[in-house]
């Protein structure tokens, strides 16, 4: 049962990721119809945005040190981080320490500034193109900004540790009832989903709660008799694109320390948050991150040695499976709403 328990965990850590990137996609497609191929590589750039935090806060600034010699015999170099300079050297760092979580600063105003650029400077014009127009366009767009990434920062992962607090593991049996030592899980992975039910939670609280959210639900459902009623729907949208954008940088941000960044994690993600999408139902936010975690679970027990063991390579396939026999069975997904890339 502990085996099974700790496989659980770690579905729900890759079901994380698929719901948060998958929730963006939707987010898209639902409000503006467009097939967006690109979303894999803002999760990238979000991870980039840690890598980037990271690198800023410990810019230093060097200082002789005639005491100490190098040896050639001149005087040390001490480099002393920026950061701790102004803060000391307790509070800087704090600072550096804990770039990942505040990477997030960071991730939310690149990305929705990055959203909106893509959204008004080429998205727009492919809102009433076939979608397989919308696809080859924006998978040649991610193609393009993982070049960019790769030109600046390399082909290699850049490790990205998470803060001291949660670089280890606990002692997650003890929490549940069980013995000592029986199930330890990495602490960060439970900090990330966490972070992700909060922000699943947050964008359906501002879609449900908020004016601005009942609008563009409004819109998702009927565009041109919102339009008619004085809203400008296109100019929500175009925010809706870069709070897409941002939910899914943010995502990447915190995945830094999991998954090391690199230049083609975007990629890897992309194929798998689709599937999810068209799993969950093409334009059902609730569906997204449903099938989300339900794959994310079910592709960890696929991974189980007992289970390759009876069927070899059976991990790398499951989702793809599952979804097969979804799609034949409800052709719409899980929750998809009739009407939704059917004309």
């Amino acid at each position: 049962m502990d085996a099974l328990i700790l496989q659980f965990l770690n579905g729900l850590d890759k079901g994380s990721a698929y719901a948060l990137i998958a929730l963006g996609l939707t987010l898209i497609f639902g409000t503006l119809g467009v097939v967006n191929f690109a979303h894999g590589a803002m999760f990238m750039i979000g991870a980039f945005c840690a890598v980037a935090m990271q690198s800023m806060l410990n810019i230093s600034k060097v200082t002789l040190d005639p005491t100490k010699l190098d040896f050639l015999g001149n005087p040390a170099q001490i480099r002393t981080p920026m950061v701790e300079s102004l803060f000391g050297p307790e509070l800087g760092g704090s600072i550096i320490n804990w770039s990942v979580p505040l990477s997030i600063l960071l991730a939310i105003p690149v990305m929705l500034a990055l959203g909106f650029i893509m959204e008004r400077g080429l998205i727009k014009h492919f809102y009433k193109r076939p979608h397989a127009d919308q696809i080859l366009v924006t998978f040649g767009l991610a193609i393009v900004l993982q070049e960019i990434i790769k030109y600046f920062y390399g082909a290699n992962p850049i490790p990205t540790p998470a803060p001291d607090a949660f670089r280890g593991s606990i002692d997650f049996g003890v929490l549940i009832g069980y013995a000592q030592n029986t199930i330890i899980y990495p602490a960060w992975r439970l900090v990330y989903f966490t972070f992700s039910a909060v922000i699943i939670a947050a964008v359906f609280a501002f879609l449900q709660f908020t004016t601005f959210g009942m609008v563009v639900r409004a819109g998702m459902a009927d565009r041109e008799t919102v339009g008619l009623l004085g809203i400008n729907i296109d100019k929500r949208f175009t925010i809706m694109f870069g709070i897409a954008a941002a939910v899914a940088g943010m995502a990447g941000a915190m995945y830094a320390p999991i998954n090391s960044p690199n230049y083609h994690m975007g990629m890897d993600f992309l194929v798998l948050s689709f599937v999810v999408v068209v799993v969950g139902g093409m334009g059902s936010l609730p569906g997204a991150v449903l099938a989300g975690f339900l794959l994310g679970v079910v592709e960890s027990f696929a991974s189980m040695n007992e289970v390759k063991s009876l069927i070899p390579g059976i991990d790398q396939i499951i989702i793809y499976l599952i979804a097969i026999i979804i799609l034949l069975t409800r052709p719409r997904g899980l929750m998809g709403r009739k009407g939704v890339m059917e004309e």
